[in-house]
């Protein structure tokens, strides 16, 4: 039997200790030693098991962490981390005070670049490589991005600039066919051409490039020769185009749909998820059958997604509408204006993007659509706090970037009920555009109507009557925002609890009744501040209803990136909790009574 590699190596100095001859066996551990991690743990792994001879020929050649290896989204960075000092933390992956499910700076020197989203990789090893040149330095530089993420704009604005700068830079394209979802655009047709031997100039040539494959991604031996070779060479920039295959090793992930994407705890020998008791169906899962039944009523629903299609829920609509079903790639700048032109000529589309990467499309949110008052409508999933993947996933700023743009309305629902009845009327809503916030995960189980109903638009509701003091929320913290009235209500405190529905525009109606009626008005809200208690403040300020007795508090989440954990015990440290809501009124209600009787 042989003797494990893996335990001798446990960063790139001790690695490069071993023969050439060794690398194949070290390779095949790590791959093991990933699967079982990311068994216990879940998370990514089909590009990391993708990309473990990449990994090992990388740092066995490479001087790192002198030399920058930058890794685009993160996804296949996990062989790396088990390589660079991490193993022994590796269960410990997209956990509370654990290591992070992507790279990060503050994590490892191993580390020079933070990537969750998609194709920033070049930008930022062009910038590494050209600060070297201003400096002196002669380290190399190396960006690996995947090919999904060579479908967004950014990639060929580095490509462009790196061409024309001519700095020494290395760019390798992970080429195993798919992203997430299987791949879309003509960028696919191109690299089966050229993986399949084609002679025509390749894209990155024409760009600058020095274009260097395809070479097998999984030849351990071949890749240390090429790496050598321009280790030892005088090059400009040089794109080497490696094909691998997602989830390559592992029998289940091979077999898969997604290849091993992204999992929860799994059998390692069967591939299966632990699943736990069967809850209450997902947000997702109701989005996707609101839009669904609302398009089969109204033949100009569309459908967009930046290749999320299983993230959003449009693989559920595709499926009953294929040809309204439109996934353009890693690309949320060129989605969003793709739906304003849909708009405009009078279709009706629905673009489901997670919260976090709508960041990357909102100039194209506020010059395409609001300006233009064009009437797209957002279905912004992963609002708020999103639990193991962190603060480059967090749905935090959302409220705040829509509610200050005019034109837009801007909606987040309670519960999934509240959604179906949100996404109808967003189906009906014509006058300009709208956007519903929801959160990841399942919802609280009310049951579901076979339609949604369509609301009245910046109209909120009355769900608990009370006196001592009132609760304005704004989506599923409603929940939180009761079980903390009925925690008082033990107490001996009466509040009133009020579900806004909308953000934008406000039901001004609702939140002048409960500044005239109550002393204390607690805003509760799941994103930064800046959004839905800063529209209510405004308002109140400017309609000269901040009257001598009234105490405003705004709950919302800390000016602070929170780290990944568990969504409830992130919650609870925002100060969102039924708990912590409970402890704002009971702190200022109790304290009021003090004062009173003095």
């Amino acid at each position: 039997m042989q003797t494990p590699l893996l335990d001798k190596v446990r960063t790139p100095a001790e690695l490069k200790k071993l023969d050439k001859a060794q690398l194949p066996q070290l390779a095949a551990e790590l791959r093991a030693e990933t699967i079982d991690a990311v068994s216990v743990t879940g998370g990514h792994f089909g590009a990391g098991l993708g990309v473990v001879e990449l990994t090992v020929a990388l740092h066995y050649v490479f001087d790192t962490p002198k030399d920058k290896v930058i890794w685009d989204v993160g996804h296949q960075a996990y062989p790396h981390k088990i390589l660079t000092g991490r193993r022994d933390a590796i269960r410990s992956i997209r956990k509370g005070g654990g290591l992070s499910g992507f790279t990060k700076r503050s994590e490892s020197e191993f580390d020079p670049f933070g990537a969750a989203h998609s194709s920033t990789s070049i930008s930022a090893a062009l910038g590494m490589a050209v600060a070297r040149d201003l400096t002196g330095e002669k380290n190399n530089v190396i960006a690996v991005i995947g090919d999904g993420a060579m479908t967004a704009g950014m990639a060929y604005e580095a490509l462009n600039n790196a061409g024309a700068l001519k700095s020494r830079l290395i760019v390798i394209l992970n080429d195993n066919a798919m992203s997430i979802a299987p791949p879309v655009g003509a960028l696919d047709k191109h690299l089966r051409g050229l993986a399949a031997g084609s002679k025509e100039a390749s894209l990155f040539a024409n760009l600058g490039m020095e274009y260097i494959g395809p070479v097998d991604g999984h030849d351990v031996a071949g890749l240390v020769k090429l790496f050598e070779e321009l280790r030892d060479k005088d090059h400009g920039p040089v794109l080497i185009h490696a094909i691998t295959e997602k989830g390559h090793g592992y029998a289940p992930a091979e077999k898969s749909a997604d290849k091993g994407h992204a999992r929860g705890k799994f059998d390692v020998v069967t591939g299966a998820e632990i699943k736990g008791k069967p809850g209450a169906p997902t947000y997702t899962a109701v989005f996707a059958r609101a839009l669904i039944v609302e398009a089969e009523h109204d033949p100009r629903i569309v459908a967009i997604t930046a290749a999320m299609p299983g993230g959003t829920g449009v693989d559920a609509f595709e499926k009953r509408f294929p040809h309204r079903s439109f996934d353009v790639g890693i690309a949320e700048q060129h989605g969003v204006t793709f739906a304003a032109g849909l708009a405009a000529e009078g279709i009706k589309p629905f673009c489901a993007i997670y919260s976090t990467f709508l960041q990357r499309g909102y100039d194209q949110l506020v010059h395409d659509v609001a300006l233009q008052n064009l009437p797209v409508r957002f279905a912004i999933d992963r609002a708020g706090l999103v639990g193991a993947d962190g603060a480059t996933h967090a749905g935090s700023f959302d409220l705040a970037y829509l509610c200050c743009l005019p034109n837009m309305v801007v909606m987040a629902p309670s519960d999934e009920a509240e959604l179906m009845n949100m996404v109808a009327t967003a189906a009906t809503y014509d006058e300009g555009p709208s956007a519903i916030r929801f959160p990841r995960g399942e919802g609280v189980g009310v049951a579901l109507p076979n339609r949604g109903q369509v609301l009245a638009i910046g109209k909120g509701r009355i769900v608990r009557d009370g006196m001592d003091a009132a609760i304005l929320s704004l989506g599923t913290r409603l929940q939180p925002a009761l079980a903390a009235a009925e925690t008082l209500a033990g107490e001996g405190l009466s509040i009133t609890v009020a579900d806004a529905r909308f953000a934008k525009p406000l039901d001004t109606d609702l939140i002048r009744r409960l500044v005239r009626s109550h002393d204390l008005l607690v805003m509760v809200e799941e994103g930064a501040a800046g959004g839905f208690g800063a529209q209510v403040l405004t308002f109140l300020a400017n309609e000269g209803l901040l009257r001598p007795g009234l105490e405003i508090r705004s709950l919302h989440l800390p000016d602070q990136f929170q780290d990944h954990d568990d969504p409830a015990r992130q919650y609870e440290a925002a100060g969102l909790s039924a708990c912590a809501i409970a402890q704002t009124l009971r702190d200022h209600l109790i304290q009021a009574k003090a004062g009173a009787a003095e």
